[in-house]
């Protein structure tokens, strides 16, 4: 499940850079689409243990001509993504070991 939501991640982002969106543009996008608000934010950022503060979500959240303006960096979306995925879904249940070697004694 894991990989599949990773790999999820990175099928949206690679779909919105080529529409031209920056990762700032997918973030506001992705906020207004969900209805969540800053505290919000920073709970899903913190399923992950990323920590980011309001006042720098404000700076990403900002117009690109503003003097307080903060580029969002990849690793920022890839942990509010990869945050998201467990705040909808809920965590990961815990893998039942499949492929067990046999024990031999002698």
């Amino acid at each position: 499940m894991l990989v599949t939501s990773k790999l999820a991640n990175l099928y949206v982002m690679y779909y919105f850079y080529r529409m031209g969106l920056t990762n700032n543009d997918i973030f506001k996008k992705l906020r207004v689409a969900h209805k969540l608000r800053d505290d919000e934010i920073v709970k899903i950022c913190a399923l992950v243990d990323f920590k980011i503060s309001k006042s720098e979500l404000g700076a990403l959240f900002r117009k690109e001509d503003h003097s307080n303006y903060m580029e969002c960096g990849d690793q920022i979306l890839r942990n509010f993504l990869n945050g998201l995925v467990i705040h909808m879904r809920g965590p990961m249940p815990p893998r039942k070991d499949v492929l067990k070697k046999p024990t031999t004694e002698k």
